[in-house]
């Protein structure tokens, strides 16, 4: 995904002010072997591309005064209460050392599960994105969690999820295998069958 910026002259909070009041964003990239530069983009432009889930896993494609190099979006602040981005961070890329990156999780085929077919279950999405560690060339644009095996009651943890080749979870805490996703007969649907088992045992018992 390619992003155009502009280099930044001004500094401080009322040239910041200044910038978006003409509908541009500050910002900076740092990281790598060179040194810190401070930018500008369109904010329009920027507000829409954060909308897209690519442009917060991807590996971005920079464009600066016609030179181009790969970067990460980081970090970005948004208003209190505006619909304007105020400030946002972005990070080079070294094609040679690992990152560290959260990527989106996909849930998918959750209608042919026995859980949803069979159970009328609820599934649970405990975790929608997941933190890893791989060289830019391996990221990910997102993760998929495959429910078709799910049953009710049943839960996926991080073990069973299949990541691309080069990918490796990075683990925080003292949590080796997180939830991912859990099936849940809700407690209207538990209460009436147990209901209707007991009616049937009594009219069993009438007769």
């Amino acid at each position: 995904m390619k992003v155009t910026a502009f280099p930044r002259t001004e500094q401080g909070s009322g040239a910041s002010r200044r910038l978006r009041n003409a509908g541009q964003t500050p910002g900076i990239i740092y990281g790598g072997a060179g040194a810190p530069v401070n930018i500008k983009l369109d904010h329009n432009a920027l507000y829409h591309a954060l909308k897209k889930e690519t442009f917060h896993s991807s590996i971005l494609d920079m464009e600066i005064e016609g030179k181009t190099e790969q970067v990460l979006l980081r970090d970005f602040q948004m208003h209190a209460f505006k619909p304007l981005v105020m400030h946002i961070d972005f990070q080079r890329i070294d094609a040679k050392q690992k990152i560290h990156v959260k990527v989106p999780l996909h849930f998918i085929n959750a209608e042919i599960s026995p859980a949803v077919k069979l159970s009328s279950a609820v599934i649970s999405h405990v975790m929608s994105e997941l933190e890893i560690t791989c060289l830019p060339k391996d990221l990910p644009e997102f993760i998929d969690v495959d429910l078709a095996n799910l049953e009710a009651g049943n839960t996926i943890h991080l073990s069973d999820l299949k990541l691309p080749q080069g990918v490796t979870a990075a683990l925080h805490g003292t949590q080796e295998d997180p939830t991912i996703a859990t099936a849940t007969i809700p407690a209207g649907k538990v209460e009436a069958e147990g209901e209707g088992e007991a009616g049937e045992g009594s009219t069993e018992e009438k007769k």
